[in-house]
């Protein structure tokens, strides 16, 4: 990690948010905390108890009265020896007791580097580590709950009991390839190919949890697109639940973009109002409608609204979108909206579609059909069927995950057609490796450095 020094210093840092707070937390970690916190409050600390001190400056004056607590290592969060002291909320006091701290031997610490500190001596793995990150950025009671779950090690122990069978079974093919004279005929034995498939299904039914875990912390995209007046700012309000955007019967009224975020059953979620996609001799409305466009490139998915009360029926959904592709030269999924059903006489809600794009009948003024566009949306992100065993994921893992199906998919193609059991064990090696990159088994010191980089001071 840029930025670290001796993994023996002792550091300090504001554990804390930033700003006015009744209580505010600094923490301390390394060989140097007990003695730090002796001086400073001038009296011996019991591990695991909280003492009501009086914290001095260097001077010997009075800083604050508030609770001290010892954690002696390797019986804390870091694995060294911790102090925490707690003391009222002001920034000024907070940042004279770290610099109290630092003239007494410890040092700032860096980003995440408390979590660093766990996962080298153990007490955490990679997984966890980055759970508490995203624990701390979560944005809904769902994603919350996931990185919950992260944390606790429900991501992590299904990952340590599929590399503990990838080894197992290596650990058979390489003693065959190693001693033919034992006659151990494994290609014989169904046993093999099917402890692969075995794998192989479970890996599958991991990544399909850690994609849904992905989705709820990371949440969707969604850029509202369409012509003039077509209902999308009325849609905007209809969703966010409160009057964000401007609607009037005039064309043309949203020239910026307008940004709100929400949940909807769990499911964080950017919105984006954008300005109706038309030629304009409006040096303001054609500079909404430029950057419409470059909102519509970075979204997940667009909610191409219609007007359905001027004849939009006559067009089918695969064909609008196809032609709003057309426009924004966009390949990004799109969800097509007949907004103003309730004019129109067509039936709220969601119809059948023969491809892949989604069309559903609305009405942004009255909330006809939104309850489907929101069950589509779940269903997009692969959320519809939320449980408690949802864990938090990042991308990295995703990548991970998809690398090592298509090792055990190789190692299957290896056995079962060429009979082939150095590569398949290569394979399975490869296998091996990619899943414990994701518990920190197998990780480079610049990915280190990249995750815990990303973690807040004090973290």
């Amino acid at each position: 990690m840029d930025g670290l020094r001796s993994a023996s210093d002792t550091i300090a840092a504001i554990a804390t948010g930033a700003g006015e707070a009744g209580v505010g937390i600094l923490r301390l970690s390394g060989s140097a905390s007990q003695k730090i916190a002796t001086i400073l409050t001038k009296r011996d600390l019991t591990p695991r108890k909280a003492h009501y001190c009086v914290i001095h400056d260097l001077d010997d004056s009075v800083l604050d009265r508030g609770l001290v607590l010892s954690f002696p290592g390797p019986d804390s969060f870091t694995g060294e020896d911790v102090i925490e002291f707690h003391c009222h909320g002001s920034p000024v006091l907070l940042d004279t007791l770290l610099r109290c701290c630092a003239q007494l031997g410890a040092r700032y610490a860096v980003a995440g580097e408390f979590s660093q500190r766990a996962f080298m001596n153990g007490k955490i793995d990679l997984a966890q580590a980055e759970a508490i990150a995203d624990l701390i950025s979560s944005s809904s009671e769902a994603s919350m709950r996931a990185a919950s779950r992260s944390l606790t090690g429900v991501f992590s122990q299904q990952i340590g009991e599929l590399f503990e069978a990838l080894v197992s079974l290596r650990a058979f093919i390489e003693a065959a390839i190693d001693f033919p004279e034992e006659e151990i005929d494994f290609l014989a034995n169904s046993d093999v190919l099917e402890r692969i498939q075995t794998l192989l299904a479970a890996v599958e039914t991991l990544l399909a949890s850690a994609k849904k875990g992905r989705a709820l912390h990371r949440g969707l995209k969604l850029v509202i697109a369409g012509a003039p007046n077509a209902g999308k700012s009325s849609l905007m309000n209809q969703l966010v639940e409160k009057q964000s955007s401007i609607v009037t019967e005039r064309a043309g009224t949203t020239r910026d973009l307008i940004r709100e975020r929400l949940a909807i059953r769990g499911l964080p979620i950017e919105i984006v109002d954008t300005a109706g996609l038309r030629e304009s001799d409006d040096p303001i409305e054609r500079e909404g409608v430029k950057r419409a466009r470059e909102e519509i490139r970075s979204a997940d998915r667009v909610l191409l609204v219609c007007d359905d009360s001027i004849g939009g029926s006559r067009e089918n959904a695969e064909e609008l979108a196809e032609i709003f592709r057309g426009e924004t030269s966009s390949d990004i999924p799109v969800t097509v909206l007949r907004n103003k059903c309730d004019l129109s006489g067509r039936t709220p809600g969601k119809q059948l579609s023969l491809s892949e794009v989604t069309e559903i009948n609305i009405s942004a003024l009255s909330g006809e059909g939104v309850d489907d566009l929101r069950d589509h949306l779940l269903a997009a992100a692969g959320l519809e069927n939320l449980g408690n065993s949802e864990f938090s994921a990042r991308a990295r893992h995703l990548d991970a995950l998809e690398r090592c199906l298509l090792s055990l998919r190789s190692a299957e193609n290896q056995l079962s057609r060429y009979s082939a059991a150095e590569l398949a064990a290569e394979e399975l090696r490869l296998a091996q490796e990619q899943l414990g990159e994701i518990s920190g088994r197998f990780t480079s010191d610049q990915l280190l450095g990249e995750i815990f980089s990303q973690f807040c001071i004090g973290k």
